[in-house]
């Protein structure tokens, strides 16, 4: 996980931060990170990663826009084949893929 983002987080006064530990303030102050917080961070935010997988594999599955578009168009046009194809993969994917609980 983004070590900089957790020390970004947990500390909101650093404008700089160097290497994996040296942070400063805008005004060239050095910060003492808390490791303690960081890591608490870190797991926080892997978490969150780990939570979202279900998504991110969705996501690379669903139809296109521009597939979902044509076949909103050809629904509405009275053709509604490419529609019903759409919607029965996005159900598959969904099976495929479950929201965790």
């Amino acid at each position: 996980m983004d070590r900089h983002l957790a020390i970004r987080n947990t500390h909101k006064n650093v404008g700089v931060i160097d290497g994996e530990s040296d942070a400063w303030d805008l005004d060239g102050n050095k910060i003492t990170i808390d490791e303690e917080l960081v890591t608490k961070e870190i797991e926080r935010l892997q978490a969150d990663y780990d939570a979202k997988s279900y998504a991110r594999a969705r996501e690379s599955q669903y139809p296109s826009i521009t597939d979902v578009v044509v076949a909103l168009a050809e629904k509405e046009e009275g053709d509604d084949t490419a529609w019903q194809e759409i919607t029965a993969q996005r159900a598959k994917v969904k099976a495929d893929n479950p929201k965790p609980s």
